[in-house]
């Protein structure tokens, strides 16, 4: 019996997702466990794998289409099974037994595609006004100038006659393509500003601090910290981490990580989660990092990072960065954080204030170290600091905790050796 595969929710924030490729075609067999397509979800891409043993009878998602969860991707079932009940309950809307109730059919795999995806351009984007001008989705226009193709030749087959990337794909294979200059595609005579497809991840970003901005009531508490020491005993780590031919350097932002969570651990009350009618105090502590990538932000996880050296920390940080830039993190290392760290002194930033990744109950704020004029028992010397804001969650922390919590952080960043005993 046929089996229909629909889009499955492959994080927990999942709500939608990009078919980034098709690793199997119509009339391929398809074993249980093997890969049949890569997604991109709102964290990264991953891959998915049949759940049945049969032939691929029928794709019903196309390269580049963002559907929600749930949405149809293929029939999977015997050679030369008949499955035209099945393909017309779903362009009813009404679906026969089999659709209605499916079997899962797709689960991730354990580890995300080692690649990067292809940028997907929805062919559900709405197409361009009709006024005239040409409609093209921006990454198919993208495409087109790389490949010097001359648009006018190519037939849409988007919404509307919108040019999507499957489109220009398909031109770029046919032998006798009218090719004109990049410049000609790149700048239309009126100039009309550009649409850009949102990815998964930043579809997910907006909905997520939205919801979060409207419903947790955010405080924010700011104080200065003397860097000084922790900037001499970050050069002494390093003189003997380079000694010792490691390779490791530890930056400031480990040694955030490190104080951060022997401060958690010192006081528990701002490791905490409020949930409805009751507050989740962890045992553990583990920090998320948020780290820039190209659709927007994601947050790698430190797990227990009081028990981990800083030299463990600055190797782990650096690994789970280039691999959530790469989209390969798999859900377990970006999820389970019980509280988070933003870090924007390497732009060079003084102070600013961070929205609360839930469930977490607070996100600190760092901003640039610096050497600035301070007054020294009356007299105005040079001094290194550092200027940080910690938003909490009014609903699970008060403003005493917070100022709590910052006096244990204190403690660890001007005098550093405490990270190390």
């Amino acid at each position: 019996m046929a089996e229909l595969i629909t889009m499955l929710a492959l994080s927990p924030t999942m709500d939608e997702g990009t078919l980034v490729e098709w690793l199997k075609k119509e009339g391929d067999s398809v074993s249980e466990g093997e890969l049949i397509a890569e997604i991109e979800t709102d964290k990264a891409t991953m891959e998915m794998e049949s759940f049945h043993d049969g032939v691929l009878l029928k794709l019903l998602a196309a390269k580049g289409d963002a559907l929600p969860v749930g949405a149809p991707l293929a029939v999977i079932g015997q050679k030369n099974e008949d499955i035209s009940d099945l393909l017309a309950s779903l362009k009813s809307g009404t679906p026969a037994k089999a659709a209605a109730e499916p079997a899962p059919a797709t689960v991730a795999a354990a580890s995300p595609v080692t690649t990067p995806a292809t940028p997907a351009s929805p062919a559900s984007a709405p197409a361009s006004p009709e006024d005239g001008r040409m409609k093209v989705s921006p990454v198919a226009r993208k495409m087109a100038v790389e490949a010097g193709l001359n648009l006018s030749s190519v037939s849409g087959s988007g919404p509307g006659g919108r040019i999507v990337m499957r489109d220009i794909e398909e031109a770029i294979a046919r032998p006798a393509t009218a090719k004109v200059s990049a410049a000609a595609i790149a700048a239309p005579a009126d100039a009309a500003p550009t649409k850009l497809p949102l990815s998964q991840m930043r579809k997910t970003i907006a909905r997520r601090l939205v919801e979060v901005w409207t419903t947790t009531p955010h405080f924010y508490v700011t104080a200065e910290f003397d860097m000084a020491k922790t900037m001499a005993q970050r050069k002494e780590i390093n003189e003997g981490l380079a000694a010792s031919g490691s390779g490791v350097k530890v930056s400031v932002n480990d040694m955030i990580i490190k104080a951060s969570a022997l401060a958690l651990k010192a006081y528990p009350k701002v490791n905490v989660s409020f949930q409805g009618d009751h507050l989740v105090q962890y045992a553990d502590v583990h920090i998320g990092i948020a780290v820039a990538v190209d659709d927007g932000l994601i947050t790698p996880v430190i797990r227990n990072a009081d028990l981990k050296s800083l030299s463990t920390i600055a190797t782990e940080v650096r690994e789970l960065a280039g691999r959530a830039r790469e989209k390969r993190l798999k859900p377990n290392e970006y999820s389970g954080g019980t509280f988070s760290i933003s870090n924007l002194g390497m732009f060079g930033i003084d102070e600013f204030s961070a929205i609360i990744n839930p469930p977490e109950a607070a996100i600190l704020a760092c901003g640039a170290v610096q050497d600035i004029p301070v007054v020294v028992d009356g007299e105005v010397r040079v001094g290194t600091r550092m200027r940080v804001t910690l938003s909490c969650d009014h609903r699970a922390v008060d403003g005493a905790a917070g100022a709590g919590f910052l006096l244990e952080l204190r403690k660890f960043l001007e005098n550093p050796i405490l990270m190390l005993i």
